[in-house]
């Protein structure tokens, strides 16, 4: 009888926990709750302090968020860095390709924030934060988060807002880059354009690259100006971003001096080539290289696919470029063929067809060849028979 009242008990047991871990879900913050207390479990600001993270909804977008050279950029979004700096908080973001997928997730509890202007009759929301003149949209928290709101409330001003756009205006300018300004030729009769010339020669090998077209390439980027800085963090003759440097393995102490900088460059711009053999004819892959060394690999993808699903050629040029220009505009970065969302394409497709123009100019330097290095210039690159794919392989070069 004893035994038989044990096992009853383990019975009941067993149920309430199985019925208990039915219940039970995960926040994305790794806390457990029960399923039917999702929507109203919200993170408070003391929460959010104590986790040192805040997490927000948005959609992409030139006035919400987007990523330009490795920087989160928008509006809004640096309009939230500010407060979250203000409460001593990191800022992650979530982007949503939709307003209703952006409610449907902001209720499940995956964030604290939408920063996005939604309808301040929103069920379930408080609108507080940045909002339209009229007061009928703004960024919005749950209702059970008051001490949130009251907080955004009480830090934002129109003028806050005001000094933000200033801000990201300012850094678009052509003072955000800090360079000096050389000559694009620097002695046409004697066929030199620059005075780095012995190494664009020595590593266009490692890029596949004309030597002119890397200098075309520099030119465009720092003016040959090897000190050149901007906002972004880009520095040196070839502007190398930290996480790209970072990835090359080039120390932010040698980021600035030529030989290095013009390395990296070449290793990138190899890598980049890899990356597009998708597109078999080289002369158009070096449209699409010098598109992402500005833009981004993943925008410039984004456009092929775009350009593919409208019956366009997604390996040529001219017919990606239509859409890298159209990825400013909502229609196209939200299309769901479009994975990251607003790109400046202006700026890319300007920077592309800068380049080519400069080199065709600089092809017609004398005593110039087009892809080996010159006598007098020692080589850093031996060809190998490779066992597979391409004829040849390079050698790592060290650093000299």
């Amino acid at each position: 009888m004893q035994e038989k009242s044990i096992i009853t008990l383990l019975f009941i047991l067993s149920i309430s926990a199985c019925t208990e871990r039915q219940q039970s879900t995960q926040t994305p913050w790794g806390d457990t709750f029960g399923t039917d207390t999702v929507s109203s479990n919200a993170f408070s600001l003391r929460d959010i302090l104590e986790s040192g993270e805040m997490v927000v909804l948005t959609i992409s977008g030139p006035n919400t968020y987007y990523e330009y050279r490795g920087k989160q950029m928008g509006t809004q979004y640096l309009l939230c860095e500010k407060f979250a700096q203000k409460i001593g908080v990191s800022l992650r973001v979530e982007v949503c390709k939709s307003i209703d997928e952006m409610i449907k997730k902001f209720n499940a509890g995956d964030a604290d924030i939408i920063v996005y202007q939604i309808p301040t009759s929103t069920k379930g929301t408080i609108p507080c934060g940045y909002s339209t003149n009229n007061g009928k949209l703004a960024w919005a928290v749950r209702t059970d988060n008051t001490e949130l709101a009251d907080s955004l409330r009480s830090w934002y001003k129109p003028e806050i807002a005001e000094s933000v756009k200033r801000e990201e205006k300012a850094l678009f300018s052509t003072q955000s880059i800090h360079r000096r300004v050389y000559a694009p030729m620097l002695n046409t009769q004697a066929g030199i354009i620059s005075n780095y010339d012995h190494l664009f020669k020595r590593y266009a090998p490692i890029a596949r690259w004309d030597w002119r077209l890397l200098a075309a390439q520099c030119y465009q980027e720092s003016c040959f100006d090897p000190k050149a800085y901007s906002w972004a963090g880009a520095k040196g003759l070839m502007q190398i971003m930290p996480e790209t440097a970072k990835h090359l393995g080039l120390a932010e102490s040698d980021v600035y001096k030529p030989e290095l900088n013009i390395y990296a460059a070449a290793r990138y711009i190899n890598e980049l080539n890899t990356r597009f053999m998708d597109i078999r004819n080289p002369e158009e892959r070096k449209f699409f290289i010098l598109a992402s060394y500005n833009g981004g690999f993943f925008h410039i993808r984004d456009a092929m696919a775009l350009a593919k699903k409208n019956g366009k050629n997604p390996h040529k040029w001219t017919h990606v470029a239509e859409y890298v220009l159209k990825l400013s505009t909502p229609e196209y970065y939200n299309d769901p063929v479009v994975k990251y969302g607003y790109m400046r394409g202006s700026e890319t497709a300007n920077y592309v067809s800068a380049i080519y123009s400069r080199w065709q100019k600089y092809r017609g330097v004398r005593n110039a060849s087009s892809l080996t290095p010159t006598d007098d210039v020692p080589t850093v690159y031996e060809p190998h028979k490779a066992s597979k794919k391409h004829r040849f392989k390079l050698k790592n070069v060290k650093d000299n």
